[in-house]
This record gives C-alpha cells, sequence and structure tokens, in this order.
C-alpha cells in the first residue's frame, strides 16, 4: 500500500512539473480533491481557518484568518499555485500523501476559464451526445459516458441562443463520467467561479478557483485527457460565452466624500444577513457569502458580512469560519 502511495506521489509530482512547465500554476492535492497542505493558521484564535482551506481567509493579509501567503508558508490554497519547477518540488515534498494536482484558473499566461459538464448519480448508461460541440475535443466520440443530458442540452441551448461554437481544445474527463472544457480567457477580465449559475449541471471556475489536472487519482478515481487533447492548449473563449461568464458590473454606491464603495447588490446581501432570526444566522450569512464570492466581490464585502453577522448573534469566529466556507465552495474543486 505504501509503496502504492509513493507511486501515486510521484506520477503526481511529474504531472503538475509537466503542467507547470506549460505555464499552469499548479499545487499539490489530497485524494478528496481538496489542497494537500493544511493552512498555517488554523489553529490561531480568530482565523476561521478550517482544514487545507481552498483559500484561507476572506480578505487581504490584514489577519491569519486573511493571509493568503503574505506569511511565506505554505499552506494557502489556491494561492500557493506556482510554476516554478523548484516551488512545486518543495509543495509536493511538504506534502507526501499528495494524489494530484490543482491547476489555478485565471493565472497568467493562459488565465484558464474551466467548464465543468456535470453527471447526475442516477446517469446509468452513456447517453448521446447530439452534438460534437461538447463532445471530444476532436469532435469524434470516446469510450467514457457522455455527461448528463441536462448539462449537454444546456450548453448546447445556449450555444444556439447566443450564436458561439465551442471551438478544439483541451478536454479532461473525470472519474464520474463528467468533463471540463479549458479555456483561455483575455487578460484583464475576471470571471468568477459559480456552481449552476450559468445553466444546471454547469459549473464554472475563473479567478480564484482550481482544476484537477489531468493524471491526478482521487477517491473517485483518475482524471485523464480526452482522445485528441494531448498537446492542445487552451483555445480562446468565444467572445458570446465570455459574456455570458462574466456578468455585467453593477453600479456602485457612493461611499463619504463620493468615494465608490462596495458593489450596489452587497447591501442586499448585507440587508439579508441581518434579517436573520435565531436558527437561520448561519444559513443566511452561507448563502449571501456564496452569492457575493460568486460575482466576485465577496473578499471586499467579507467583513462588512462578518459585522453583519456579528450583530444576528453569531461569534466573530463562527461567522469568518462560514465565510471562509463559501469561499471554498465557490473556489473549489470540480
Amino acid at each position: 500500500m505504501a509503496i502504492t502511495a509513493r507511486h501515486s506521489t510521484t506520477l503526481a509530482l511529474d504531472y503538475a512539473l509537466s503542467a507547470a512547465e506549460s505555464g499552469f500554476p499548479v499545487i499539490p492535492l489530497s485524494p478528496s480533491k481538496l489542497p494537500a497542505l493544511r493552512s498555517p493558521h488554523r489553529d490561531e484564535p480568530g482565523s476561521g481557518a478550517t482544514g487545507s482551506g481552498t483559500t484561507s481567509g476572506a480578505g487581504g493579509a490584514g489577519g491569519p484568518g486573511m493571509c493568503r501567503g503574505e506569511c511565506g508558508l505554505p499552506g494557502h490554497g489556491v494561492h500557493d499555485a506556482t510554476t516554478d519547477p523548484a516551488a512545486v518540488r518543495a509543495l509536493f515534498a511538504a506534502a507526501p500523501w499528495a494524489t494530484g494536482y490543482g491547476i489555478a484558473c485565471g493565472r497568467a499566461p493562459h488565465h484558464l476559464i474551466g467548464v465543468d459538464l456535470d453527471v447526475t448519480p442516477t446517469t446509468a448508461a452513456p447517453a448521446p451526445a447530439p452534438d460534437s460541440r461538447v463532445r471530444g475535443s476532436n469532435g469524434a466520440p470516446d469510450p467514457t459516458p457522455d455527461p448528463t443530458p441536462d448539462s449537454v442540452a444546456a450548453l448546447q441551448q445556449l450555444a444556439f441562443q447566443h450564436l458561439f461554437t465551442l471551438p478544439e481544445t483541451v478536454v479532461v474527463l473525470t472519474p464520474s463520467g463528467g468533463r471540463h472544457i479549458w479555456l483561455s480567457g483575455p487578460a484583464g477580465i475576471t470571471v468568477p467561479n459559480s456552481a449552476g449559475r450559468l445553466a444546471p449541471g454547469i459549473d464554472v471556475r475563473g479567478a480564484g478557483g482550481y482544476l484537477v489536472g489531468p493524471g491526478s487519482v482521487t477517491a473517485r478515481g483518475a482524471y485523464r485527457l480526452a482522445p485528441g487533447s494531448a498537446g492542445l492548449t487552451p483555445a480562446p473563449c468565444p467572445r458570446a460565452l465570455l459574456r455570458l461568464l462574466t456578468p455585467p458590473e453593477r453600479g456602485r454606491q457612493a461611499g463619504p466624500g463620493g468615494h465608490r464603495g462596495r458593489p450596489a447588490q452587497g447591501h442586499g446581501l448585507v440587508q439579508f444577513v441581518l434579517a436573520a432570526h435565531a436558527g437561520q444566522r448561519n444559513t443566511r450569512l452561507f448563502w449571501a457569502a456564496c452569492r457575493a464570492y460568486e460575482h466576485g466581490f465577496g473578499d471586499s464585502l467579507a467583513e462588512t458580512l462578518v459585522d453583519a453577522a456579528v450583530r444576528t448573534g453569531l461569534t466573530e469566529r463562527e461567522a469568518r469560519a462560514t465565510i471562509a466556507s463559501a469561499s471554498r465552495l465557490t473556489a473549489g474543486p470540480t
């Protein structure tokens, strides 16, 4: 068993180094698909850091619960991602139990965007894909189960309505039978992470998120490149699809002195938290934080949400832990 584990870790490191050489920032992952290194701040009072953490806080470097690697220690999830071979080796040396690797999205040079076509647990047999636009990167059938018809049909409907076709690009097959479509975004455009916002069964990984890299072994099986994907690089995201992935910036409220404050919709989320009664405080805070992170302003609203939650009766530690969980969910692996 130990030999098998070492073999999986060695393979994961080899795949990660190859990805880093191609310009993809990587981190080691555990078999659960979470970052393999736990937060160095997990035991510090008020940190709100739990487990390995996709992120280790909700904000800047203002304290242990908001550190994103400024402390110089590993264990900050996707914020540890690097293309430097020596740094990659050091991360894997610190996590000898790692069996996979994650690729940070939204980072130069590829500015990776991941479109995840999910599957449902009830999918018992391969469903014929009616359009090659969402099949293997070379348009040919592959021997793995197709994603759930709902996610395929939803993506096809979006393509039909908004007049785009997915280009030939990297496609990664997941152990559950789903697939990740890799696309490249333009510099300066932030694509937020989302779960089911684009359409049912379709998750998106953008800035602050990561994808499980091909060659990774998880508790559910291995991730692998779809036939025809070897040697490809992420193709540019079609403009029409990019517009769907980047919701228009909402108006901003002017703060004291005419300065622009947090996004206007953030006020509604804060009021939603403030209206919580006993028994629903944590649930409301978690929902509001998820919406804020999905729309790309979770970090800037985090402290205001903490204050609001404390006013309803939660402790600061509870509030920070809940917001950290929301951050991990919206930026977590697929």
